[in-house]
């Protein structure tokens, strides 16, 4: 079974809607962390400053991560893309990426098994 990686960058106030949606989709697990960052309007509220002046301010922002199956990904994505939607600048981005291989690191199980909720 091949995996895939999906990083999830949005805005502080919709984890909370985005955490409450993805366990609708029966995701299993998933790791949230705080970073800072912009995107191409350099952290302004709306693109209006001519790129090549602006300076770039770092605003606060949340990363969702989890792995799932790749035959998941495409349903995941749309899924996600409707529950983040609002139209504005600021709506986040999705990076996805292959992953060779998950191991549980307490019994060892690897692959779908190391997703997979139950004890060994």
């Amino acid at each position: 079974m091949k995996f895939s990686r999906v990083e999830i960058i949005t805005g502080i106030s919709k984890i909370e809607p985005l955490r409450k949606a993805l366990g609708k989709f029966h995701i299993s697990g998933m790791t949230v962390y705080q970073v800072l960052g912009c995107g191409v309007q350099h952290g302004t509220q709306e693109f209006e400053v001519a790129q090549n002046n602006a300076e770039i301010s770092l605003l606060p922002k949340e990363v969702v991560m989890m792995v799932v199956p790749t035959e998941e990904l495409d349903a995941l994505l749309e899924f996600v893309k409707k529950e983040l939607y609002t139209g504005h600048i600021g709506d986040g981005k999705i990076f996805v990426s292959d992953v060779t291989n998950v191991v549980r690191v307490r019994t060892g199980e690897e692959g779908y098994e190391a997703l997979a909720e139950g004890e060994k």
